[in-house]
């Protein structure tokens, strides 16, 4: 009976700190913070069915309480059962209207979101189309309007649409940026399309939602947010070659022959890997790391270790290799 007691004091702390817990974690990257119109709908539609949620708990649990209360057997009453009353028809009326009219609430922006969510933008040139591929554990995205492709950094033009079709090369991911919008399935030969917009220019944390593997936890990617005139610049930046001075020449030969058939460097490159072009300018290494030269040799060195059951292979090179192959990758910049 103490254990029981114990319990139940420690309930209302435990539920002070799930509330308290639910305003932590990194910034941009929570649904309850939307940055976006698609988000704001959806952060609505989840306020609406926990109003309702509430409404309904809250008038169940005075009604019990009124009954406990009113009908209870008190000191002195003789009979054991209470006097039997038949049914109202005016409370059956209100008791099934009620629950149709709150469904209704809830049903008509559902609907409408779901199919305004949903809409297709693929065929119009006035919306940006990009390609989300999925892959054991990073993202591709292909520009087809601009002939680019990146990996792990999506770059937009904030506050404007952009349509994407998502699909995966192995096995099932899911891509979310909790900030702009709810997730969506990216499944190995099927394309499925959702569109989203930012505010305004910045930084917004994306995730894989669907468990996928060893490094599923591990499989994050950045949305980055650009003025208009700024993501104009991005996208020719992009389309030229990098400046690589006279001191990399030999990182960049160890790199060509032995990264060169998984890795592309070229704004338009296809590749089995990341593609590269920009790599300098991450601010994070295979989307968790911090981008430095000691966390980018232990990559390079054991991909196992920092992502288990990804897809690159352990690069046998010298310590020497290593450092001019580490000259080289920095100097792919698009600055």
């Amino acid at each position: 009976m103490n254990r029981w007691k114990f319990v139940w004091r420690l309930m209302p702390l435990l539920a002070v700190l799930a509330f308290l817990l639910t305003g932590c974690g990194e910034p941009n990257l929570s649904a309850l913070d939307p940055k976006g119109p698609v988000a704001r709908e959806q952060l609505f539609m989840i306020k609406l069915s926990i109003g309702i949620m509430i409404f309904v708990f809250v008038v169940v649990i005075s009604i019990y309480t009124y009954v406990l209360l009113r009908f209870s057997k008190r000191k002195g009453d003789k009979d054991i059962i209470p006097k039997q009353v038949e049914g109202s028809h005016l409370l059956e009326v209100i008791w099934t209207v009620i629950p149709i009219i709150l469904l209704i609430i809830l049903a008509v922006p559902t609907v409408t979101y779901t199919f305004k969510h949903s809409e297709d933008y693929t065929q119009n040139d006035d919306v940006l189309q990009v390609k989300v591929t999925a892959h054991q554990f990073w993202w591709q995205f292909e520009y087809p309007q601009h002939g680019i492709v990146t990996a792990q950094d999506l770059v937009i033009p904030a506050g404007q649409k952009v349509s994407f079709q998502v699909t995966a090369s192995d096995v099932n991911h899911s891509f979310w940026v909790p900030a702009l919008g709810g997730k969506i399935d990216t499944n190995p030969g099927m394309m499925n399309v959702s569109h989203l917009e930012a505010d305004e220019p910045g930084i917004y944390r994306g995730k894989c939602a669907e468990l996928c593997g060893a490094s599923h936890a591990l499989m994050d990617f950045k949305v980055v947010a650009k003025t208009e005139a700024d993501f104009l610049d991005w996208i020719e930046a992009m389309k030229k070659p990098a400046t690589i001075t006279a001191d990399a020449a030999q990182g960049e030969q160890i790199f060509k022959d032995n990264c060169l058939a998984c890795h592309a460097v070229g704004a338009d490159g296809l590749s089995m890997g990341p593609n590269l072009t920009g790599f300098a300018d991450r601010e994070l290494i295979t989307g968790i790391l911090e981008h430095n030269d000691e966390n980018l040799k232990a990559w390079i060195r054991d991909p196992q270790a920092v992502k288990p059951g990804n897809k690159m292979p352990k690069v046998n090179l010298t310590e020497e290799q290593l450092d001019q192959l580490v000259k080289y990758l920095n100097q792919l910049t698009l600055k």
